[in-house]
This record gives structure tokens, sequence and C-alpha cells, in this order.
């Protein structure tokens, strides 16, 4: 074996170690911020409602991801955790709006579809959170909580805690949730398909659903809010 070829070996050996590390600190980490948020979250129930961002529906090929948020969700309102729950999500990636689809599968799990929401504007995660916890303030509900994955929860913590004010989170304890061949019930999709959809990725580049999965189009809403609702104070005070 060559010098340069023994040198490439050891860089590649390296990077993989390295990057196996990384990635067994990252879940620790997550599975240790879940654990600690579900302990908090305990003693703080029950919670008004409980925003679940939305996942693609694709029928009968559904995915775990979308598994494991309804069947959380579900155990959350079973245990007393929370009274009411808001799915969140457009027709993003596929043409059924996963807000209305997640509530029809949770409704037919035995969550009664009065305690069940749907809100369908979001289409990146911020805007999941930020819509939901729009709706549930007209709803008038107080003690909100976004319920989703770890890695999801722990990437918008810095976005909640200045977008949406007083919400907590309960991410997913895989400990505490058998989701072992557990699949969800095929369903009447046709109330939340939409004719004329366009996949998301046709309407925005990378860059563009990056930036919004950033906050893009929140912050813009936020700050035209704020311009607006100080225009109007403006005219309150010459009046």
């Amino acid at each position: 074996m060559t010098r340069g070829l023994k040198k490439f070996f050891k860089i590649f050996l390296y990077f993989h170690v390295f990057l196996a590390l990384a990635m067994l600190l990252t879940h620790c980490s997550f599975s240790h911020y879940a654990k600690k948020s579900y302990e908090r979250a305990k003693k703080e129930k029950p919670f008004d409602v409980i925003i679940v961002p939305g996942v693609p529906y694709e029928k009968e090929n559904t995915t775990s991801i979308m598994t494991m948020r309804i069947l959380w969700a579900k155990q959350l309102y079973d245990s007393g955790f929370t009274k009411n729950i808001i799915f969140s999500g457009s027709a993003v990636y596929s043409p059924y709006v996963e807000g209305i689809t997640m509530k029809i599968i949770a409704d037919s799990l035995g969550i009664p579809p009065e305690h069940t929401f749907s809100e369908t504007k979001a289409e990146h995660s911020t805007e999941n959170v930020y819509y939901s916890w729009k709706m549930a303030k007209q709803m008038g509900f107080e003690k909100i909580a976004l319920s989703t994955d770890p890695f999801q929860a722990g990437l918008l913590r810095s976005f909640m805690k200045k977008y949406t004010p007083g919400v907590k989170a309960i991410p997913i304890v895989f400990d505490r949730i058998d989701l072992d061949g557990k699949k969800l019930p095929v369903i009447d999709y046709s109330s939340a398909y939409v004719s004329d959809f366009v996949s998301i990725t046709k309407r925005e580049g990378f860059w563009e659903r990056l930036r919004g999965t950033m906050g893009r189009r929140v912050k813009k809403e936020v700050k035209a809010e704020r311009k607006a609702q100080k225009k109007l104070s403006r005219k309150k005070e010459v009046a």
C-alpha cells in the first residue's frame, strides 16, 4: 500500500469515527432533553392544547415519523397531559393537507373529534408552531405545548422563545412509547385531497425552503404586524 493511500485510509477512518461519536453524542443530548422536558411537563399538566407538526401523507406508505407523532400525541391525550390537540400542516410535499389528514387518523384512533383541530396554512416547521400558537390563542387556550420528535423540538427552542412565548415542549420519549410494528389505520383521505396541488419543491428552490424552515415567512409577518400596529397607534394618538 502506498504512503498516499495509507494517509487517505487514516483520514477516512478518523472522519467516520468522529461522525459516529458526533451522532452518538447528539442522540444522547436530545434524548436527555426529551426526558427532562417530559418530567417538567408532567408537573405542569394538563395543557390546554398541544401542537403536532405535520408530515406528508402518502396513503398506504405512511412514514414512521407520522406514526410516532400521532401515537405520541394520543398517549399525551390519554394520559392527561393535554385536553386538546392541533395538527398542523398544509399540502406541502403531497396533495393531502397534513393537518386534516392527521386529525382524521387521530379521530379514528379514538381521540374525540371535538378535541382535535387542524391548522392548514403552515408549510415549514417554524410556521407549524407559529400559526398553531396564534390559532390556539384565538381559541382561548393559554397553556400550550409542542409535541414532536426530540430533534425537531430541540431545533425549534430558540425560535419558540422569541416568536411563541410560553410554549413548552413535550418531545417524544422513546422508552415511554411502544412503536414496534405499530401502523396507522388506512383512512378515507378524500376530504384532505387538494386537486390543484403543486409541490413546494416546484414552487420554491432549496435555499428558499431552507429560509422558510428557519422562519423567514414568520419573521416577515411579525414585522408587518408590528408595523401595522404602530401605524394604528399613531392614528389613535392623532384622533
